[in-house]
């Protein structure tokens, strides 16, 4: 039985449970759980991390811990009652955990690894607590530790500042909001600002020193030196050095390592520096023989300096080699350093190039506790330390210190009978008064133990030596009495001896007999002669002499004038302990002479303050007895001494002896009487303030009031513990009396003179200190009273000086601070006077810092949910004083400018900030009382609308996110909840009072504003949280969005009609609110829209108005990144909202005007699906389809459904730069012709816009042209350009503008020089379908057509898209796909090339057109794609399987053409033809056909480098048919089977018998050629084909041509309308196997089959005659070399219509299966490759034209199984093979140029039913996997010419205009054309009846009268006979080809539905060949 817990409430998971039981609930190690029942050892309960979900696990997985529970029952919260800081640790860390997870994924592995070795602390401090064996101080370190960690993770994770008191988290709820801000301050500017260290302490570690002529022992000797005063500022540290010039003691590192200690911030600047002084210990000359002397001195060897500003970088540096310098002149040794500081070079020299002193230097900041802690190991392994001379800045209490300092200076010394200076060596002794020498008081420096003697170094014959080294004397005080000084001088001598001579000695006392010690300065000693064995032990002998120069004792005078020599030291004593001073002596021992008394205490101020404070007790003792002696004659003395001793505390240097002072007073203080005199003197002094015309002492005395009312209180206790409180009375009355003399001098206003001033503003600093002392003796109403009659009698007018009112606004400030503002009863009093002033200073906008401190501590004492009735009535007090003002300052401060400097707006920020937590903390303290009496305070309805609306900007800029730093949240939501609770209040004041007849807009306008800025903003956003954090939000404020949200909509509800003042202006910030991913808030706010549209209805009829803000602002809002999936269905769903409320559409739907408001949401649902997608879209980092193709669905939107003009152009500019970005300058210029095609040639002026300045129409359009035409340029779109050019032409020449006219026309011929000189490659053409819901809306479920970048093949497409989609899936086929895939929640790809169908073939069919300029019309406007899939229908005949071989041709229409402003378009319609077996074969042989007669015309011209291409294509055609493949088509469909079951397809078998017959002609003439031009080596096989190919005659049934030629003649057809063309072709080789690749240089394989038999001589003359040329074949092939000769794909010789466009195995794509490959037998027919790789035709030159004889013209069929038998009648047929077949052909008649004449129509009887009911449809033109196009044939049915390849060369592409062509090599050409007449232009010609193929004959003496061809000659088809062309009309010959030729493209099918839409005969106007169809 499940029971409730008592105890166990909570635990943590100590092994995850998996769940798996019944109602078990899963749980992870770590989570934490809420027990709510037991059963058995199984637990009932939920984790916490997801409390909504309940179940049951093992108890044994739990480890219980303490809580405490609130609330026992349904809803009890479980409180764990461990350590706070145990809790925030936990939960930080689990936080932290996901973060730092995803910082991996964000591959940010510095921060990464940083916070996993935090994490590690952590949780070993949170152990650490955990035990808890810490003592109190040890925890106190631990947490500190932890906190500082946590605020590091939290700030580098960017999560919030947590507030904390002493290391706990403070709940903003348990104190007062200034406080809460104060903390919060507190932690950020500790986390902003390092607090400077204010003492500093310098490292130094000796290395070693570097120097190549060592050899002897070292003394090196630090010191710090300020260059400015000349003079040493610290001890030094002294160290010695082996012969190696390393440390002699390494072990010992206090020997070699000292700290630098005490050095103040003054200290660190660039004039300090670091000396050090090197002494050698060894020989008188560096350089003396080694056994000369044994005796040792000391030397100078050399000095570095360094100055200590290279240190203040911070970094440490080791391994520092300071250059060491030695003196030229040991006589300026003294000052060597100086010098080198100087830079005096003359006066010293480097010790050597190698030599420098190795050191490591570091500056630590700091106090030396905290460089302990800091760097222990330095002290740990130990360190000596260098004081500074002398005292630090701060004297500490009991510091005890007793150094004497004595510095050798110099001497002067006679030579003693010598002829050179001596050398002088100086031992110094510190003797006792008993004659025996102190040992080991003489200190060299630290680092080195005291010695009991000191000996100098030896100047070199020097009797005038300068030593000046320091030494330390840390004498004891008991030994210093009665000691002295001896100072011994020798002469070292340097002889072998090298003994030391004593010649004398000085000596000086440490203390004078009246007990002063040696003054500090410089001593001038007398040097008393002696000999070397004068006993200077016994001292009596010579202390009675004289030892100074300035002091005689006794009548020794001779002994003065006796002597010259000299000896100078400097002694400076640092003691706290002994004084040098006289007058502090007298002081001390008054007693002894009375009579002094008055001098003495006349003189203590003369004294210096540190032998004061040294004696301070002494001295304090001494001042009260000469009160107690004499309090008449001495009192106003001694206070003025007090006085000064006092204020001499005041004194940073002495400020830490106040504790000594207050324990004197507290302990030692004894003046039980003392009282009245300080209480007299002080009233006098008060009393003369106002008189007094020098207030200087005054001031002193008002300084040093807090202690002389100590001294009072302290004596009035101590003589009332003696008298048992007498005379109270009387001590109250001096005291008010005391207090109404301040009060009267305080009233006083100054009058000129500031003095006075002064002096009130001195008083006021210093009196709040006192209140605690009268605390002592007083009641607390009493004082407050007191100090309220006080403060109260200061004069309050303000033109008063201004330093005197922030003087007495500080001393406001200290009593709020005091002890006696705390009490109630106290505070009570003082407040209202605490508000006056504060309200004056307010209103005068003057000392706004100190004003925010003031309130913000009296914020701090009341604290939250305080019912106390005192509280209660100071709020009343507070609302009614400073409300209205503390809005007033909060909106002034705000609208002022943020200063510039930083320091200064922090500060301007901190003083708002405590100004807003003082507002906040008032308003929180407001109960229904309060605001219901601050209400009804207010008189007229303007007062409260004046407050109203100043309350509800103040809210405003609360919000702002600028009000605090982004990281206080916590301050940020106690505001919020503090500015929601006031609203609710204050919006029945505004029901009450502003609506009906009282109704005002501008309130209520500010009131939905306020609103609206609060549920946005972004700290409020619950969503962006992590899950703990929003739980702890919820749980102590709960959703305030939605508070304020239902807040909303009841006010809009109370509006009434009034809501019409709100429409459209709310509409934009209303719908900010819906966006907002809060279902219950959007619930609430979605049905105020149907509102707005009703009353919008009402008013005019519609709701014009709401729509266009609604979409104006869901643009700008969507864009910001608001709005989501959810809301777009919740707008346009039946999603019931809340309460009585259906949905937005039910409730639209119940509405008269329905249908405009179901429209309305369906707009506007669809516009948030686009603006979702663009900006999801966006989100990504680079350019991609993708963006751009979402642009264009939104720009478009805009457009056609919105009809939004600015927003329309606005995305026109956004999809330019995508473009530009991208670098798809066609697509960017084609996108910004749309905002050009909005723009007229106008003047009229337009606004500034976007990136355009204020500019007229014209201005602004012809700046648009001008970067429209760059882009079209940039793009390789030329045409387009040249249009624009002549449009802004135009403009140009209207205005006369000639100048830019000029170069516009310059523009424009340079466009046309661009197409005919520069290469453009063809792009491919992609069908891509995206299937699946997880597409973007614009591409779901949809197909487009994308055009591929340059040199883009299939595999690289997909690649891409791949990319662009990464969760797609490619589908492996080409079917469409069903319902299933397109409701899938997956996304699906389906990829396949496409061939792009030209609309007009007017430019690509005429003849003389070169191929740089059709290729754009191939590829450019094309709006129709197709794409073919074979399939089998029905039965597959094993046999034959094209019985059943059908194809499926699919026609795809886009939306817009391309290229266009996207590089895709949709697809708006396709439509899908079946195509039979006979039809397929058909379109296969006029393919084939086609190919043929263009390999034979490149090889006739030569545009072959070799003739293998023709090779392989006529074996593949003939071998094929031999073994089956055209005879495969008569098994199929020339049965009598076949033609009875198929009676229909009459016409059309007959058609397929024709072309077999017109193949078998092509391959007749092909051999010829063939034949021609075959190598020696090939002979061969070409016999072998000749052989096959009457074999194959032979199957087709064709034994005589001539006699077939009149049934069945031939007429090469320019092929059927249902050629394609392959955009990507691969092709199968011809044994159905082996894929060969698009660019192989010989996709044919060459098949060696020979055959002995040769074609007639007749054909080769046939040939040769053809060719026009009589060289062998080996001149041939000596042509000029092509490019795009050098290799043809197996697209030639292969079906484009029985295999699929569909990706190939070589392109990435699905396989054709099996059944689609064939065997090599029907490479003729079989389809080797998809349907879309035919080779199509290209217009040919007239010039090119080739005569083939023996085959008449005139009656062959019509190759169109399209026409009609009536249209074949009518309408002539083109004379070339040209694309413009079954159209007319034009006939040039003008400027004598020559005439092509129309072929004439196919005789009706032959004529092929159509096949299908359309139009003519030329057949476009294939593009060969070659650079190059493949043109048609000639017009003859049997005449061949060269396509042009290389359409730049005009060898190649011959003379457009005039129809003539040059060869290349012999740069002749022979056209062998029947031409047409002049006047045979205008007539149809009749149809000519066949006749038989002349012979050659004719021609026979032309070629003779010739050896070389003439230059040029056409043949007039009437005359037959040669003319000769003018030379004028002929084309130089250009030998260089292009680098790389033009990609033809296929042109577009010009057929759709209308059947016959092109019957008139006549001739047609001759279109633009350029034209821009979207421009």
């Amino acid at each position: 039985m499940w029971i409730p817990t008592e105890h166990e409430k909570y635990g943590v998971v100590i092994a995850s449970f998996r769940g798996t039981v019944p109602y078990g609930l899963s749980l992870e190690i770590g989570d934490t759980v809420q027990i709510l029942e037991k059963c058995d050892g199984w637990y009932r309960g939920f984790a916490l991390k997801n409390p909504n979900i309940k179940g049951i696990f093992p108890s044994s997985y739990v480890h219980l811990k303490n809580a405490c529970v609130k609330n026992k029952g349904q809803f009890e919260m479980v409180i764990p009652t461990e350590d706070s800081v145990i809790t925030e640790m936990t939960s930080t860390l689990r936080d932290w955990g996901t973060m730092w997870k995803q910082l991996y994924v964000r591959n940010e592995g510095d921060l990464f690894h940083r916070l996993w070795h935090i994490m590690n602390e952590i949780l070993d401090l949170r152990r650490q607590v955990l035990v808890g064996h810490l003592t109190h101080d040890r925890m106190k370190d631990v947490k500190r530790h932890i906190t500082a960690r946590l605020d590091w993770g939290n700030e580098q994770l960017g999560l919030d500042l947590v507030p904390r008191k002493e290391y706990a988290m403070v709940d903003p709820e348990d104190i007062s909001i200034t406080e809460l801000y104060r903390l919060m301050e507190h932690r950020h500017q500790k986390k902003d600002t390092p607090v400077q260290a204010s003492s500093h302490h310098l490292f130094v570690q000796m290395k070693s020193l570097m120097c190549s002529n060592l050899g002897e022992e070292l003394e090196v000797i630090f010191s710090l030196f300020d260059s400015k005063e000349n003079r040493p500022i610290s001890e030094r540290f002294f160290l010695r050095l082996n012969r190696n010039g390393l440390p002699k003691a390494p072990d010992k590192p206090e020997r070699h390592c000292s700290l630098f200690v005490d050095l103040g911030s003054s200290e660190l600047r660039k004039d300090i520096y670091i000396t050090v002084h090197i002494i050698r210990i060894g020989r008188m000359g560096a350089g003396e023989k080694k056994n000369a002397c044994s005796v040792q001195y000391r030397r100078p060897f050399g000095c570095a300096v360094l100055s200590i500003a290279d240190l203040l970088t911070g970094e440490t540096k080791d391994d520092l080699i300071l250059k060491v310098y030695m003196c030229n002149t040991e006589s300026e040794w003294y000052q060597i350093h100086e010098n080198i500081i100087k830079k005096l070079n003359a006066r010293y020299n480097l010790t050597g190039s190698n030599a420098g002193l190795a050191v490591s230097l570091q500056l630590l900041h700091g106090d030396i506790e905290q460089i302990r802690r800091e760097y222990s190991s330095v002290f740990s392994h130990g360190v000596s330390i260098t004081r500074k001379l002398g005292f630090s800045n701060i004297i500490m209490p009991g510091e005890m210190r007793n150094d004497l300092y004595i510095t050798i200076e110099r001497g002067e010394f006679e030579k003693g009978g010598k002829s050179v200076a001596r050398n002088v060596e100086v031992t110094m002794f510190i003797v006792d008064s008993s004659g025996q020498t102190l040992k080991d008081f003489i200190s060299f420096g630290s680092g080195e133990p005291p010695a009991s003697e000191y000996h100098s170094f030896v100047l070199y014959h020097n009797n005038s030596p300068r030593w000046s080294e320091l030494l330390k004397l840390p004498i004891p005080v008991d030994k210093f009495r009665g000691a002295h000084i001896r100072f011994e001088f020798r002469h070292c001598s340097t002889k072998e001896k090298g003994e030391k001579k004593l010649f004398g000695f000085s000596f000086v006392p440490l203390m004078q007999e009246d007990g002063r010690t040696l003054p500090d300065g410089t001593h001038e000693l007398i040097v008393h002669k002696c000999e070397e064995n004068t006993n200077l032990q016994d001292t009596t002998r010579y202390l009675k002499l004289p030892f100074s120069k300035g002091i005689f004792l006794g009548n020794n005078n001779q002994a003065m004038k006796a002597t010259k020599e000299s000896f100078c030291i400097t002694s400076f004593l640092c003691s706290t302990k002994l004084t040098q001073n006289g007058d502090m002596l007298d002081l001390l021992k008054w007693r002894t002479h009375p009579d002094k008394i008055t001098g003495c205490l006349s003189k203590l101020k003369e004294i210096d303050g540190s032998e004061i404070v040294k004696f301070l007790q002494d001295t304090l003792d001494t001042l009260f007895g000469i009160l107690d002696e004499n309090s008449q004659k001495y009192g106003s003395k001694v206070f003025d001494s007090l006085v000064h001793i006092i204020n001499l505390l005041q004194d940073s240097k002495f400020h830490h002896f106040k504790p000594v002072m207050d324990t004197y007073i507290e302990s030692h203080f004894a003046g039980a009487l003392a009282y009245r005199d300080l209480i007299k003197v002080l009233k006098w002094y008060v009393d003369r303030i106002t008189e007094a015309e020098r207030q200087e002492h005054i001031q002193e005395v008002l300084k040093a009031q807090e202690y002389i009312f100590k001294y009072i209180v302290q004596s009035r206790r101590l003589f009332s513990l003696a008298t048992g409180g007498q005379n109270e009375e009387e001590f109250r009355c001096c005291i008010q009396e005391l207090l109404m003399s301040v009060r009267f001098f305080l009233s006083q206003e100054s009058k000129g003179s500031g003095a006075l001033s002064q002096s009130q503003a001195v008083f006021l600093s210093s009196f709040p200190a006192v209140y605690s002392e009268l605390l002592k003796l007083f009641d607390v109403r009493e004082v407050a009273n007191l100090v309220q009659d006080t403060l109260g009698s200061l004069p309050t007018i303000l033109h008063v000086d201004d330093s005197l009112q922030a003087i007495k606004l500080q001393c406001i400030g200290k009593t709020v601070e005091s002890q006696l503002y705390t009490n109630p009863d106290s505070r009570y009093i003082l407040l209202p006077v605490v508000l006056h002033h504060l309200h004056i200073h307010l209103q005068e906008q003057k000392d706004l810092i100190m004003c925010a401190r003031i309130l913000s501590n009296v914020f701090c004492l009341i604290k939250k949910n305080s019912s106390e009735k005192s509280v209660l009535e100071e709020i009343d007090v507070i609302v009614a004083s400073l409300l209205d003002i503390l809005l007033r300052t909060i909106l002034e401060i705000t609208s002022r400018p943020q200063p510039s400097s930083s320091a200064m707006r922090f500060q301007f920020q901190d003083v708002t900030g405590e100004f807003v937590a003082c507002l906040l903390s008032l308003l929180r303290q407001m109960t229904d009382r309060h605001y219901q009496q601050l209400l009804d305070s207010f008189n007229t309805k303007e007062e409260l609308r004046d407050f109203l609306l100043q309350i509800f900007t103040v809210f405003r800029i609360l919000i702002r996110p600028e009000m605090f730093p982004k990281d206080w949240t916590v301050m940020r939501l106690v505001a919020n909840n503090v500015i929601i609770t006031t609203v609710l209040y204050l919006s029945d004041a505004l029901r009450k009072n502003f609506l009906n007849e009282n109704f005002d807009y501008k309130i209520w306008d500010s009131y939905f504003y306020l609103a609206v800025i609060f549920i946005n903003q972004l700290c409020l956003q619950l969503e962006m949280f992590t899950p703990s954090k929003k739980k702890k939000v919820l749980e102590k404020y709960g959703d305030m969005r939605v508070t304020m949200g239902c807040e909303i909509f009841s006010m809009w509800q109370n509006l009434g009609e009034h809501k019409l003042h709100f429409i459209p202006a709310l509409i934009g910030p209303f719908l900010e609110v819906t966006l907002i991913p809060q279902p219950d808030l959007r619930n609430v706010m979605i049905p105020i829209f149907h509102d707005m549209m009703d009353w919008e209805q009402r008013r005019s009829g519609n709701f014009k108005q709401v729509e266009a803000k609604l979409i104006d602002k869901l643009d700008s809002l969507m864009s910001e990144g608001k709005g989501d999936e959810t809301y777009r269905e919740l707008f346009n769903s039946i999603i019931p909202l809340f309460g009585p409320y259906p949905s937005l559409l039910k409730k639209i739907e119940r509405e008269t005007w329905r249908e405009s408001g179901v429209s309305l949401i369906a707009t506007v649902t669809r516009l948030m699906e686009r603006l979702l997608d663009y900006r999801d879209c966006m989100k990504m980092g680079e350019v991609d389809g993708k963006k751009i193709g979402c642009t264009v669905s939104l720009l478009n939107f805009y457009k056609t459904e919105l009809n939004k003009e600015e927003m329309y152009i606005r995305y026109i500019h956004k999809l330019y730069d995508l473009h530009l970005k991208a670098q798809n300058f066609t697509e960017a210029a084609y996108t910004l012709l749309l905002y050009d095609e909005l723009l007229e040639w106008s003047d009229r002026p337009l606004r500034e816009f976007l990136t355009y300045p204020m500019q007229t129409e014209w201005q602004r359009k012809e700046h648009l042209h001008l970067t429209i035409i760059q882009n079209f340029d940039r793009g390789k779109c030329w045409e387009n350009g040249i249009i624009l050019c002549r449009k802004i032409a135009e403009q140009y020449e209207s205005y006369y503008d000639y100048r830019n006219l000029s170069k516009m026309r310059m523009m424009e011929a340079s466009l046309y020089d661009k197409i005919m000189d520069q290469q453009r490659l063809e792009p491919e053409f992609f069908r891509v379908g995206f299937y699946g819901k997880k597409f973007p809306f614009f591409l779901r479920n949809k197909e487009f057509v994308c055009r591929g970048h340059d040199y883009e093949r299939l595999e690289a497409f997909q690649q891409r898209m791949l990319n662009e989609f990464p969760h797609a899936i490619a589908m492996q086929h080409a079917n469409q796909p069903d319902e299933t895939i397109f409701q899938a929640e997956a996304q699906y790809l389906q990829i396949y090339a496409v061939t792009p169908i030209p609309e007009s073939q007017e430019v690509l069919q005429r003849e003389g057109v070169p191929d740089n300029i059709k290729s754009f019309y191939k590829v450019n406007h094309i709006w129709k794609f197709r794409y073919d899939r074979p399939f089998h229908k029905g039965t597959k005949d094993k046999e034959n399987e094209f019985k059943s071989l059908w194809v499926e041709r699919t026609s795809l229409y886009l939306v817009q053409s391309l290229p266009g402003i996207s590089r895709w378009f949709e697809v708006e319609k396709r439509e899908v033809v079946e195509m039979s077996p006979l039809e397929n074969a058909i379109e296969v042989l006029e393919n084939k056909n086609q190919q043929l007669k263009t390999l034979i015309s490149q090889c006739q011209t030569r545009q072959m480098q070799n003739i293998n291409p023709l090779t392989m294509c006529l074996n593949g055609v003939i071998d094929a048919a031999v073994n089956g493949g055209v005879s495969r088509y008569q098994e199929a469909f020339f049965v009598k089977e076949y033609i009875l079951s198929h009676p229909e397809d009459g016409e059309k078998i007959a058609r397929l018998r024709e072309l077999m017959l017109e193949q078998a002609q092509i391959l007749e003439f092909g051999l010829a050629v063939h034949e021609k031009f075959v190598p020696q080596d090939m002979r061969p096989l070409h016999k072998k084909l000749v052989d096959q190919f009457f074999v194959m005659k032979s199957s087709l049934g064709i034994q005589e041509f001539s006699a077939c030629m009149q049934a069945s003649p031939v007429h090469f057809p320019n092929g059927s309308p249902r050629v394609c063309r392959n955009s990507a072709p691969a092709s199968v080789s011809p044994d159905g196997t082996r894929v060969i690749p698009r660019r192989s240089p010989l996709s044919y394989p060459a098949v060696n089959r020979y055959s002995s038999s040769s074609l007639s001589s007749q054909a080769s003359a046939e040939v040769s005659n053809i060719t026009g040329q009589s060289e062998s074949s080996d001149e041939v092939f000596n042509m000029q070399p092509s490019p795009s000769t050098s290799s043809l794909s197996s697209t030639h010789s292969a079906s484009p219509n029985v295999t699929s466009s569909a990706p190939s195995s070589a392109r990435a794509s699905p396989l054709l299966s099996d059944k689609h490959k064939h065997s090599r037998e029907n490479s003729c027919l079989s389809p080797r490759e998809r349907p879309c790789s035919a080779i199509y035709p290209t217009p040919v030159e007239p010039s090119q034209r080739m005569l083939f004889n023996h085959i008449g013209d005139g009656a062959l069929p019509r190759s169109d199984p399209n026409l009609s038998a009536p249209e074949k009648a009518v309408n002539p047929t083109p004379s070339s093979w040209s694309l413009d077949s079954g159209k007319e052909a034009k006939n040039m008649s003008d400027s004598g140029k020559l005439i092509s004449p129309p072929v004439p129509p196919r005789p009706t009887q032959t004529a092929s039913p159509a096949r299908h009911t359309t139009s003519v449809s030329p057949s476009p033109a294939g593009r060969s996997p070659l650079k190059g196009s493949v043109q048609s044939f000639t017009p003859s049915p049997v005449e061949y010419h060269s396509p042009g390849l290389i359409s730049n060369s005009p060898v190649l592409s011959g003379s457009y205009s005039s129809g003539i062509s040059s060869l290349s090599r012999c740069s002749t050409s022979e056209t062998s054309g029947f031409e047409n007449q002049v006047n045979e232009q205008s007539a149809p010609l009749p149809v000519p009846v066949p006749v038989p193929v002349p012979s050659y004959g004719g021609e026979e003496p032309v070629r003779k009268e010739s050896k070389t061809p003439p230059p040029y000659s056409v043949y007039e088809r009437t005359l037959r006979r040669p003319v000769p062309l003018p030379h004028s009309l002929s084309i130089p010959v250009t030998s260089e080809p292009p680098a790389l030729p033009p990609k033809p493209l296929a042109a577009r099918s010009s057929h759709l539905e209308n059947g016959a839409r092109r019957t008139d005969p006549g001739p047609r106007p001759r279109p633009l060949p350029r034209k821009v169809s979207q421009l």
